[in-house]
This record gives C-alpha cells, structure tokens and sequence, in this order.
C-alpha cells in the first residue's frame, strides 16, 4: 500500500515538475550565469528563492487555503480584484505572453539552426501551427495529464539534461569570469528579479489545482493526507528544479571565458551543446527544449482553458482551446526577444501581489480571514510595484519612481513593495469588523 502511494506521489511530484520546467526555465538561468560571472553562486540562490521557492510555496498554498480554484482564493481580496486579477494572471501565464514562448523557444534553439535565413518566416510559422496543434491535442484530454506528463515525457527530459548537466561539471567549458555590472554590487536580489521570468509563482496559482485534484484521482480524500501528499510532490519538483537551474547557471557562468557573452540563454545553450557534443549536441538540445517546453504548453492551456470556460459559460472547453492555441501561435511569431520585453512591466506588477497573496493565504487564520488585511495589504503592495513595473515603459512616473529611489527601503533592489505591504495588512488588522 505504501509502496503504491509514493508511486502516485513520485507521478505527481514528475508532473509538477515538467509543468514548471517549461520555456523560460531553461533560458534565463544560462543567461543569468553568463552575467553574474563569478558571483553566479549569489545570483543562483535568489533566482531558486523565486523560481523553485515561492512557486512550489504558492501550490501548497492553494491546497492549504481549502479552496476549489485561484479565483474562490481571490475572492478573499474582494469579487472586482477576483475576476481582475485571475483574468489577467490566466492571460499572462496563457495566451499573451508564456504560452508563446512556449512555441518561440522551441524554434529558436530547436528548429531555427538547421534553416536558411531566407525561410526563416515560414518555417517558423509552419512550426508553430504544428506545435500548438499537438498541444490542442493533448489538452482537449486532460484526463490522462498525470500519466502522460508524469511517466512518458519527464523521464525523457530529465535524462536529457542530466547528460548536459553532467558533462559541463565535469569538464566546464572555461572558468566563469568578472559579473556584469547589473550584477556587480546585489546579484542575489538581481537572480531574485530574474525568477520573475519564469512566471512560475503565478503558474503555481494555477497548477496547484492539477496537483490536488491528480492527488483525489488517486483516491485521497482526507484533507491532511491530501496537504501530506502534495508537500512530498513538491518537495520531488523543488529538488529537481535546483538541480537543473544550479547547472544551467553554472553552465553559462562557465561559457563565458570560451564564447562571450551571447544575445540570450538559447545561444548560450546551443553553443555549449555544440561544444560538448557537435552536431548531436544541437539536436539533444532541440529534444531537450521541445519537450520542456510541450509539457508547459500542454499544463497552460489545459488550466488556462478551464478558467476561461468557467467565466464564458457558453463556449466549450475544447472551443477555448482552440482560441488559445490560435493566439498563442500567431503571438509566437514575433519573436522571442519582443515577448520577454513585453512581459518584464506585467510581471513586475503581477508578480509582488502573487507572493503576498500567498503569503496571506498561509497567515489567514492567523488574522481570521479579515477581509480589510487582503486588501490593505495588496493595494500598498500595487501602488509601489505598478510604478516599478512602469519604470522602463513610456508610461513611467518619473517623479514617484525617483521619490521611491531615494527614500523607500528596498526599492532599489526590486523589494520596494515589502514594507508597504506589511504595513497594509497591519493597517487592515486594525480596522474596525465590518470594514
């Protein structure tokens, strides 16, 4: 009996990792240690706090919180915020930005080196339609996502990259070199700010749903042995995730010495692919990026198609994943430069109300679910991070951006919004019952 519990649990732990382990993931690490240099080890661990830490904290979250989705989780806020901000983090997470990147990555790295530049367009579109057509298809059968996610196409990545993994510790390319200077004075904060890009700790909003419902499929129903589970699952996906991310920093910290600091992380990895391996390197590595990041595609649109489908009542899911991946690989075609500079504004804002809802959920009975905590808390939280967000876009507020350089604690590393939001909830607490 044991022995098949912790079968069910090791599938659900391989799930959650291949649904986190997607587009970004394998990108920004490499770059980041291209960057940092030899402070990569610093910039490594605040990238783990954001990109494994809070993402697998946010998917026990919503089994702790006792709630059926994201949006009854919201709801604690208030029902405008509710239907705001889940809309806009399904949006983000789905259709406009990660779901994407899904499809340009896996050309950029996987297809794109084997085509002429003058086919280059048409490729990438016949492509991307092929991409978001199998992943049309494995969602309209959610169904069958633990076994096809968890036993079939994990153990296929996992031995993928543990083979790159290997190789670059046991002979690096080169030796890492002086960091960046954006990197130079705070690179665990900067690694912190980079977790950002994965998108994770929003994903974690919404596969902390697949997570608990795979867990009842298997027949546990008890709410703490539900919370047991699920802490184990995660627990297989943070270890994996660290694994990887530590690797692929090390692995650009490395590069730098013998390629330079290259335009993103996906040259970074082909080149060191090409390094170790020729030409069967390229293609291990287009393997590698087309089922990482198939398996993310496939856990967004399957998420993001129910929440639509719960808010448009009259479509039908597969309709909604049909939309989705039409979107989705139009929006793949820009390129994968534009989608990362079009996403850092949104996430900046995003992200800050993300963590401290988790954190709230976990403190909610701490202060009995007051309603005036989630909102005080989370609209000081938004006021600081949408003027953070907005800094490097045409719609920057020059003066508050400055006033919050010089005199909010934190603002200069990206963490402006944490004071305020402690002090909105303490601002909360205090208010009177009904307020």
């Amino acid at each position: 009996m044991e022995r098949t519990v912790f079968s069910h649990t090791l599938t659900i732990g391989l799930m959650l990792f291949a649904l986190f382990f997607g587009a970004g993931n394998l990108i920004f690490p490499a770059m980041m240690g291209q960057m940092a240099g030899n402070e990569y080890g610093q910039a490594n661990l605040g990238f783990l706090i954001t990109g494994v830490g809070l993402p697998l904290i946010g998917t026990m979250a919503i089994g702790f919180s006792g709630v059926k989705n994201l949006l009854a989780l919201t709801q604690r806020v208030h029902p405008l915020f509710a239907y705001v901000y889940t809309t806009l983090l399904y949006l983000t997470i789905g259709p406009l930005f990660a779901m994407p990147r899904t499809g340009s990555i896996s050309y950029e790295i996987g297809i794109k080196p084997y085509v002429g530049s003058a086919y280059d367009s048409i490729a990438m579109a016949i492509f991307t339609v092929l991409f978001f057509g199998v992943t049309f298809l494995f969602s309209v059968n959610p169904v069958r996502m633990v076994e096809i996610v968890g036993k079939i196409l994990t153990p296929i990545l996992l031995v993928s990259i543990s083979i790159l993994a290997i190789a670059s510790f046991t002979v690096p390319v080169g030796k890492p070199q002086e960091p960046d200077s954006s990197y130079a004075s705070e690179p665990f904060f900067k690694g912190f700010q980079d977790g950002y890009l994965t998108m994770d700790a929003l994903a974690a909003l919404v596969f902390g749903i697949i997570v608990i419902n795979a867990i009842r499929a298997k027949g546990i129903q008890d709410r703490k042995r539900i919370l047991s589970v699920c802490l184990q699952a995660t627990l297989i996906a943070a270890t994996m995730l660290a694994l990887i991310y530590t690797s692929l920093t090390y692995m650009g910290a490395s590069s730098v010495s013998t390629f330079g600091i290259l335009a993103n992380g996906g040259e970074v990895l082909t080149s060191v692919t090409g390094h170790y391996f020729g030409t069967f390197g390229g293609f291990a590595l287009g393997v590698i990026v087309l089922l990482a990041c198939l398996t993310t595609s496939i856990g967004l649109t399957t998420s993001c198609s129910g929440y639509f489908q719960q808010i448009i009542p009259g479509m039908s899911y597969r309709s909604i994943c049909m939309v989705l991946c039409v979107i989705s690989a139009i929006l793949a075609n820009i390129g994968l430069e534009q989608l990362i500079q079009f996403s850092v504004p949104v996430l900046s804002i995003l992200y800050p109300l993300a963590i401290v809802l988790i954190l709230l959920t976990f403190l909610h009975q701490l202060f009995q679910g007051k309603r005036a905590v989630y909102m005080m808390s989370l609209l000081f939280t938004f006021l600081v991070s949408i003027v953070d967000g907005l800094k490097d876009t045409p719609l920057h507020m020059e003066q508050v951006n400055d006033w919050f350089q010089q005199y909010l604690p934190l603002y200069p590393v990206g963490l402006g919004w944490l004071l305020p939001a402690c002090a909105g909830a303490i601002i909360g607490l205090f208010q009177k019952k009904g307020s």
